[in-house]
């Protein structure tokens, strides 16, 4: 049964939507969906109930090759950020510049070579040293994988990029000469083996189809917005600029508020809670933008696409209201 708070609650949000045109219930309803679409059957009816809680980090586990076995040290994993639960990282973790790199290209392929490896054991999938500086690639056999695990490891807080030339099934994850086996190399591994876990383990066929469906409906309105990253098209000067121009934008039209914290390819904007930045989090991802939080700051791409950005914010944010998150 329904608490009083409950039900008034759920009486305000019908009383929005009756002042909404048919049309605009129509996209909020088509939003709601798509947010239970792209999540875990398990998640599907219960996401707003996932609470932000982290289970500690597991320790690593050593074979008699004197290696990480990382396939050992997991059995089980904290709810996916993408439905609510603690982001792996709080804070992005980035990958290498070219010139961190050329300082130190030994050391470099040693991180890409553990990495690929821990990828391997954990996952199964075929991980190797990418064309591009700062990164290793993942082949996931499918467009669909690919798509959803860029967007659930973004939303961890670790940087992934999925390609998007055709029908390319990669998915690119950090590297770097700093990483270390204890944190950097076992943050890219632990990310793959938790939101590989969720899609292959806990996500049945029909569903990933269901998902690509939505993948295909979603691209057609408008492309993926990834951000501008390392090694491929981030460039400092453009990166101020539409920063600048996004930014000025939110708070005139939008009338929010713009972090401070700085990180490349990525804008931040505050929220009063940390439940509506995970609900416009959300929200933003299931219209093709990528997106992810640090507590109750809500991370958008800077780069090619900023300006669309700020207009399915708008968008979001507004139905965001309607459901009362906002």
């Amino acid at each position: 049964m329904l608490s009083v708070l409950e039900l008034w609650s759920e009486a305000k949000v019908a009383g929005k939507m009756m002042a909404m045109s048919q049309v605009e219930r129509r996209a909020f309803e088509r939003l709601e969906l798509r947010i239970q679409t792209i999540l875990p059957e398990e998640y599907q009816d219960c996401y707003d109930e996932v609470e932000p809680v982290s289970m500690g980090s597991a320790g690593l586990k050593y074979g008699r090759d004197g290696k990480v076995a990382w396939q050992d040290i997991w059995q089980t994993f904290c709810d996916l950020a993408m439905a609510g639960g603690p982001p792996h990282k709080g804070k992005l973790l980035l990958p290498a510049t070219r010139e961190e790199i050329e300082a130190a290209p030994e050391r470099y392929e040693e991180v890409v070579e553990e990495i690929c490896r821990g990828v391997k054991l954990v996952t199964f999938l075929e991980c190797a040293a990418s064309g591009v500086p700062g990164w290793v690639r993942v082949e996931c056999g499918s467009a669909v994988t690919a798509g959803w695990l860029a967007r659930a490891i973004v939303m961890e807080n670790v940087s992934a990029r999925c390609e998007l030339a055709g029908d390319a099934t990669g998915l690119l994850l950090p590297a770097g000469p700093g990483f270390r086996v204890e944190k950097e190399i076992k943050n890219v591994v632990t990310v793959m083996a938790k939101t590989c876990h969720y899609w292959l383990d806990h996500t049945w066929e029909a569903q990933k189809r269901v998902i690509g469906d939505l993948f295909l409906t979603i691209g057609a309105e408008t492309a993926l917005v990834q951000p501008a990253v390392e090694g491929l098209d981030f460039e400092v000067g453009a990166d101020a600029v539409m920063r600048a121009r996004m930014g000025d934008r939110i708070r005139a039209e939008l009338g929010l508020e713009i972090a401070t914290d700085y990180c490349p390819g990525w804008l931040g904007v505050v929220f009063p809670s940390v439940k509506t930045a995970i609900w416009m989090m959300r929200g933003m991802v299931v219209c093709n933008v990528m997106a992810r939080r640090e507590d109750v700051i809500l991370f958008l791409p800077v780069g090619a696409g900023g300006d669309s950005v700020v207009g399915v914010l708008g968008r979001v944010l507004g139905f965001g209201r309607v459901r009362g998150v906002v």
